[in-house]
């Protein structure tokens, strides 16, 4: 079975219990999710989820339906890599010494465009905005210096790449549609 990484994105109503049942759709069907963000959304009462798995297309597309589904679902899409634009955050919190006494540690952190939050006797904090292969191969550098004391990463954030945010459409058709009702 070929396995790509989705990103399925879920507006809804702000509602108690939904955040349970939507992963329940992925634990029945013993799909890990990879991450997952929940925020508000630039629509007033409206939330975004951004969750991620690794699965086929025709998975992809059930679980998809079965979350649309759910009554304070608006609406809920799937997308490839290349049809959204997204974005992680990471800290990671790093010994001061190493940081003094390797001059390859900083040379690191400037190679990817990561920047030192907070400095002390004992450790720094290196925070980095951008794409997960870049955060996970800052990572992976910095370790081989020996200097990681802790590492945390965000779930992913993102927007379609089309011009147009589906859900506002879906939002006005409905508007509309209750508005031709109580005529």
């Amino acid at each position: 079975m070929n396995k790509t990484l989705y990103t399925i994105i879920v507006h809804s109503e702000n509602m108690a219990g939904l955040l349970n049942q939507i992963t329940a759709v992925f634990t029945r069907r013993q799909i890990n999710i990879e991450s997952l963000n929940v925020s508000a959304s630039s629509i007033k009462g409206v939330h975004k989820y951004t969750i991620t798995a690794w699965t086929d297309k025709d998975t992809i597309e059930k679980v998809t339906r079965q979350i649309s589904k759910k009554i304070d679902v608006l609406q809920a899409h799937y997308f490839t890599d290349d049809e959204i634009y997204q974005h992680e955050i990471a800290l990671y919190k790093i010994s001061t010494p190493v940081l003094e006494a390797e001059a390859g540690v900083s040379k690191v952190i400037r190679k990817y465009n990561a920047r030192i939050v907070e400095v002390n006797p004992v450790f720094a904090i290196v925070e980095k905005n951008g794409m997960s292969e870049d955060i996970t191969c800052l990572y992976n550098e910095l370790c081989a210096f020996g200097c990681v004391l802790q590492f945390v990463r965000s779930g992913r954030v993102a927007i379609t790449t089309s011009c147009f945010e589906r859900v506002n459409e879906y939002l006005a058709e409905r508007e509309a549609k209750y508005v031709r009702q109580n005529q």
